[in-house]
């Protein structure tokens, strides 16, 4: 993968920053703590987050427009962070990365699989550097979990149980009829982008409520999934799966369904027993800790997941360490930390020529599309959908649909 010239020329990394609310923010001050980064040009379709940014980032060019922004400033940018709602991501990633950006974007990578596989291609075709925004992925607790799985330390896995124990509220069951005055600081044009046009509503889209919209997110699934699935990729080698199927409630025509529960079915790997299967639950569908093999008195956490393999059961909370159980004992097992590696300065380095991702597009790609495919299983309750990766096809034409979007004129990115 070739590096910018920036680690040549002895420069810093110049970074365009698209999307500098909330996670944006962080995203933001993140890199530009980096060694070599330069935080360049700022984007933001809503002012008042533009403007907070800017005063930190005072020699930044700002735009509220990333299209303009990669028109103008093209020259001077050397990669860009994608930090939009997730119905922005594709868009936006496939259009720095045609000019040769590297790109970090976070996760899911994408809204739709027509867009991700496109990211996949161009990513390689255009020969950049890339990241998936999933910070934990760096955390010592997830690093460990995957030495320890290839390390056989449970042995070959047989299932596995991930859970996240919220739900995330419903801004509304269905769109208003009326809109509300769009205030002076959005753009409501541009955050709406790729989506179909709809009437501004206060408190319902942005800066907070989009995920459970369809248009817009992925629900918990794909808010959190990208996180809890990653030790399971990094760990097993999972391919995409090869089967998927919703436990409901269905999804509604507008929004997702807060509480869901998944099963996806995974081909054999050199991990595991045979085929394998995840079950994802949420909110009111929870983990079945029967499964668990935890002694008396032992809770599973909040969040996360456990692996059951020949051996016993890893424990892996979500931001902890992994804990290990047998037959309702813990399992008498020592092991050191595999350490913990900044996910940003990560990506910049690598940027620079100076070392390489641990989650580029061809690692996160099979990760959002099984995200993805939870999410088009929640349309079509206890239907086992068989998926053909690389033909890009269920089994089920009306779920072979929706792996596209309808786009707004003008709004289509290239090649999808």
């Amino acid at each position: 993968v070739r590096s910018t010239s920036a680690a040549a020329r002895g420069e810093k990394l110049r970074i365009a920053a698209v999307g500098v609310g909330n996670k944006g923010w962080d995203d933001v001050q993140q890199m530009a703590s980096a060694p070599g980064a330069q935080i360049v040009a700022l984007c933001d379709v809503d002012s008042t987050f533009l403007d907070r940014a800017a005063v930190d980032f005072a020699k930044a060019a700002t735009y509220r427009d990333y299209r303009k922004m990669l028109d103008e400033r093209g020259k001077e940018i050397d990669a860009v962070v994608v930090s939009t709602p997730d119905h922005m991501h594709g868009a936006i990633s496939l259009a720095a990365m045609s000019l040769g950006k590297h790109v970090y974007v976070q996760k899911p990578l994408a809204h739709n699989l027509a867009e991700l596989r496109r990211m996949r291609d161009v990513a390689a075709e255009k020969n950049v550097i890339t990241q998936m925004g999933t910070q934990i992925h760096g955390d010592a607790s997830y690093r460990t979990a995957v030495k320890l799985l290839r390390d056989g330390a449970i042995g070959k896995v047989g299932e596995i149980h991930s859970w996240i124990g919220k739900s995330l509220p419903l801004p509304a069951t269905k769109r208003p009829e009326r809109g509300d005055a769009v205030p002076p600081t959005l753009d409501w044009n541009l955050w709406q982008g790729v989506a179909k046009e709809h009437p501004y509503a206060e408190k319902l889209y942005h800066p907070f409520a989009w995920r459970m919209w369809r248009d817009y997110g992925g629900g918990i699934l794909g808010d959190m999934g990208c996180h809890l699935f990653d030790p399971l990729f990094g760990g097993l080698e999972f391919k995409p799966p090869i089967a998927v199927k919703s436990a409901g409630p269905k999804n509604l025509p507008d929004t997702f369904a807060p509480d869901t529960e998944v099963t996806f079915t995974f081909a054999a790997t050199p991990y595991t027993a045979g085929e394998t299967t995840l079950r994802w639950t949420n909110g009111s569908h929870t983990p079945d800790a029967s499964r668990a093999q935890l002694p008396a008195g032992v809770a599973l956490p909040a969040n996360g997941s456990f692996i059951v393999g020949e051996k016993g059961v890893m424990v892996l909370p979500h931001w902890a360490m992994p804990t290990f159980y047998s037959n309702g004992a813990a399992m008498d097992l020592k092991f050191e930390s595999a350490g913990e590696v900044n996910h940003y300065h990560e990506w910049v380095a690598a940027c620079r020529g100076e070392r390489r991702t641990s989650a580029p597009f061809s690692y996160g790609c099979p990760v959002t599309e099984a995200v993805l495919l939870g999410t088009i299983a929640g349309s079509f309750p206890e239907q086992q959908l068989r998926w053909d990766s690389a033909g890009m096809k269920f089994d089920e034409d009306a779920a072979t649909a929706m792996l596209h979007r309808e786009y707004r004129e003008g709004w289509r990115p290239a090649g999808v």
